[in-house]
């Protein structure tokens, strides 16, 4: 699409924006609901373009694109009403008498920018959260999953208008086209490097955003854990979409007394989980070049298990690796791949140098039965958000609002953190004019009675 083409869907956008803004919390709910039944009526083509895409397997699509854009939608459909009503706060007795509101107001034009992981569901939930508050969007799919975008392009132009929401596809140059372009709100899904790159280039119109990004997420895991249940979870959490996850966990930190024993007990498990080598429930790597990275990271480095590849296909099969350098490729950027580091640790001070040489990760993982030992690492370090004895679950609960910090992110969402994060909060003071206190006004002659009244606040 052609920049002058943006500038005029946008000057669209804005004019429906500046007309339909206030339209009725029931007119959103409706659509939303619409939104629904397209999504459920084109379910198979949905799962089939995720697996064209990069083969993820239609159980991990269930649980991990559908279910979530289903709940978010049930969520929005149900609250929707509640969350939007103003909000009534005491008033300062200085304003007496008056009654202060907030009211709850979309921010307008609204730019999506979606990864390639989960395609369908980190693009349109979102979405769902812009366009329940009343905002225009556009949406940019990834260019990475192809089929994917083309379903997520059908169903919104089913849906809406494209004066109120529409899919522009296109690369790295789209990119730049839609961030040139003036927003009142960007919401990017990504990597850190290309998450820095688009805050500086919507800096210039020192537009608000959110930056979903990643890190490397640290998963410890103390001698007194449950070492069975431990291997499963973490197994799970890490090759799950074959660990193109920026939550999974990046590398493991194990108790150096138990590292040997856990070690076993994580192959035992990953050869339980493709029985005879079967990797039908396994997706791939999404394309060719982020293959060649993942194979390059293992040049040189002690495989425990795994390290299988076929690059015709993309595919990497679970991978173990023992104690790389620090000052390796492979652990000088988020993974985002099924290799999984191993080390060991003989103390807390230990556990803190190693962690805290990053930056501030987008989760941490820690497994003890031991809750003085679970209180003190999340008290120690910081980091977007973190489960106990699991890994990756508190994606799920929308009554966690899900982000980063620092380096792994800006901002939040997820249920009500999503309409607090696609709204802004405008307050408003309405004063009464049966009681007009006239010491405030010029001229300013009761000094003393002034000062008496000032004492009350020193």
């Amino acid at each position: 699409m052609k920049e002058e083409d943006i500038s005029n869907l946008l000057q669209s956008q804005d004019q429906f924006f500046k007309t339909t803004s206030k339209t009725s919390v029931l007119e959103r709910v409706s659509i939303l609901k619409k939104l629904k039944a397209t999504i459920k009526a084109h379910e198979h083509e949905i799962i089939k373009a995720i697996y064209k895409d990069f083969q993820k397997p239609e159980f991990e699509v269930y649980t991990t694109e559908l279910f979530v854009v289903y709940k978010e939608l049930n969520l929005f459909i149900k609250k929707l009403k509640q969350w939007s009503k103003p909000q009534s706060v005491s008033p300062a007795w200085l304003n007496f008498p008056s009654s202060d509101k907030i009211h709850f107001v979309p921010w307008g034009k609204v730019l999506v920018i979606a990864p390639w992981n989960y395609p369908f569901q980190l693009a349109i939930t979102p979405v769902i959260g812009a366009i329940a508050c009343g905002n225009t969007v556009v949406l940019k799919p990834s260019e990475h999953t192809p089929h994917t975008a083309d379903i997520l392009e059908k169903i919104i132009s089913e849906v809406f208008e494209p004066q109120q929401a529409k899919v522009i596809q296109g690369a790295v140059e789209t990119s730049k086209k839609l961030l040139n372009q003036k927003w009142d709100y960007v919401f990017f899904t990504g990597s850190v490097p290309v998450g820095r790159i688009v805050s500086q280039q919507i800096a210039k119109h020192m537009t608000p955003h959110t930056l979903e990004l990643g890190g490397k997420n640290p998963c410890i895991i103390d001698a007194s854990a449950n070492l069975d249940v431990a291997a499963k979870r973490i197994c799970w959490g890490k090759f799950l979409n074959a660990g193109q996850t920026c939550i999974a966990p990046d590398y493991l930190l194990i108790d150096a007394k138990i590292k040997t024993e856990f070690q076993e007990k994580l192959i035992s498990t990953l050869k339980t989980f493709y029985e005879d080598g079967s990797f039908d429930d396994y997706a791939r790597l999404i394309h060719a070049d982020h293959f060649k990275k993942l194979v390059g990271y293992l040049k040189d480095q002690t495989i425990i298990y795994g390290g299988d590849s076929d690059p015709d296909t993309n595919f990497l099969s679970p991978t173990l690796v023992d104690s790389p350098d620090f000052s390796s490729s492979l652990m000088q950027e988020e993974i985002f791949g099924p290799i999984l580091p191993l080390y060991s640790y003989s103390s807390f001070d230990e556990l803190e140098n190693i962690i805290t040489a990053f930056d501030k990760p987008l989760s941490l993982y820690a497994f003890s039965s031991r809750k003085e030992f679970t209180d003190r690492v999340n008290e120690k370090f910081d980091f977007g958000g973190g489960v106990i004895n699991d890994t990756i679950v508190h994606f799920v609960n929308d009554k966690l609002p899900f982000g980063g910090v620092g380096a792994s992110g800006v901002g939040n969402y997820h249920g009500k953190a999503s309409f607090d994060t696609f709204t802004r909060k405008k307050p408003i003071v309405n004063r009464k004019t049966w009681l007009d206190i006239p010491i405030k006004y010029p001229p300013y002659t009761r000094v003393n009675s002034f000062k008496s009244f000032m004492n009350l606040f020193r």
